[in-house]
């Protein structure tokens, strides 16, 4: 029997990430690794399974960046995020990310 390789749906490459963050949205605050990268999204693995609503922020805390995203899907402990956009945490930041930049500096961003 011959095995088949999966189709690859992404239009943009992705790179292997292995990076900590921090996923925030109402009423969550939790641990994650950005586990790799594309222009459009990113794929997170969370340390249990959790609910999530329709957008989240992720928290890359090396790079001090919040990236917007869409739950585009859900597999066990990992989410692929669609993004809907990037912004520093260094600084000022717009009201609907100080969440996130509050979750950066807890996780030791600086």
């Amino acid at each position: 029997m011959a095995l088949t390789q999966p189709i690859d749906r992404r239009l943009q490459p992705r790179s292997t990430a292995n990076t900590r963050a921090v996923l925030v949205a109402p009423g969550i605050e939790m641990a994650c690794v950005i586990l790799d990268t594309s222009s459009g999204g990113l794929r997170v693995r969370t340390d249990r399974q959790l609910a999530l609503p329709p957008t989240v922020t992720v928290v890359d805390i090396a790079a001090g960046l919040a990236f917007e995203a869409e739950v585009a899907w859900r597999k066990g402990a990992e989410a692929g995020l669609k993004l809907k956009g990037q912004s520093a945490l260094r600084g000022l930041v717009p009201s609907r990310l100080l969440p996130a930049r509050e979750a950066w500096v807890r996780a030791g961003g600086r």
